[in-house]
């Protein structure tokens, strides 16, 4: 008898374990039990088969991940679906540093890190998204600095502390950055070199990198990237709807013509 349930084992628990489910509501039960009585009966059943244990765990585990990636995209769509209607709301303060007027009918709000390459991406994206809309769209770079980027952090630093000198210098400081991403592995001396270019009041932006007002203003950033559920870069509110990823022009223009459908905004 055990030898039986030996040969047939194999096939049974690969579906319980990587599906969820079985042909037969009975076989669950069964195997379970069969387990519970002997569970060498699997160790023996493994070895016995190794090749056929492995093909169908293979086997398995793609059909499971299909069916958790078409999950996972009907749950992200639904919360998509629901932002429409009751939208994510950034903290939006007349001291930050943006782009475009404050009446415009876009407004743009990227979480993002200075040394990820995938927000060299989302700057391209930025940057079309602008050039297309325009006075129509409204620009908020916030700081989300992964702690595996070492230059990250003090980029969004410089950024904030040349803010507050002119929010015009702190977006130039921002698109050399971008267009130079490669040279943070020199670290400050790269930062100074930008601020530098742009005549920034150095002593005054070393003094104002180490306040409490620029690191509290990145911390705020963080916790509510945090709180939407961002917590990888680029992320992006449009008019409060969600875009988490380096996803390309298109996909926002999608978005901003549903909004624009449904009556959230006019152009």
């Amino acid at each position: 008898m055990q030898n039986f349930k030996t040969m047939t084992l194999l096939p049974f628990i690969a579906a319980i374990l990587f599906s969820g489910c079985v042909s037969k509501s009975q076989l669950k039960k069964d195997v379970a039990e069969v387990i519970k009585e002997d569970p060498k009966i699997l160790i023996q059943a493994i070895e016995a088969n190794p090749a056929e244990f492995v093909e169908a765990i293979t086997k398995a585990a793609k059909q499971a991940q299909s069916v958790l990636a078409k999950r996972r995209a009907e749950e992200e769509q639904k919360k998509l679906e629901e932002t429409y209607d009751k939208p994510l709301a950034p903290v939006i303060v007349s001291s930050r540093a943006s782009r475009g007027s404050d009446n415009a009918p876009i407004t743009l709000v990227e979480y993002s890190d200075f040394e990820c390459p995938y927000c060299t991406r989302g700057y391209q994206t930025v940057t079309e998204l602008i050039g297309k809309y325009g006075k129509n769209i409204k620009f908020i770079y916030k700081h989300l600095p992964l702690d595996f980027h070492p230059a990250a952090m003090p980029a969004a630093a410089y950024f904030e502390a040349i803010n507050l000198q002119s929010s015009k210098k702190a977006y130039e400081f921002h698109d050399e950055i971008f267009k130079q991403q490669g040279k943070l592995k020199k670290g400050t001396k790269f930062l100074d070199s930008i601020a530098k270019k742009l005549r920034v009041d150095m002593a005054r932006l070393r003094k104002d990198i180490k306040s409490k007002k620029v690191t509290d203003i990145i911390k705020e950033d963080i916790a509510e990237a945090n709180k939407f559920g961002i917590r990888g870069t680029p992320g992006f509110i449009i008019n409060g709807v969600p875009v988490k990823g380096a996803y390309p022009t298109s996909h926002f223009i999608g978005i901003i013509d549903e909004l624009k459908k449904r009556g959230k905004i006019k152009l």
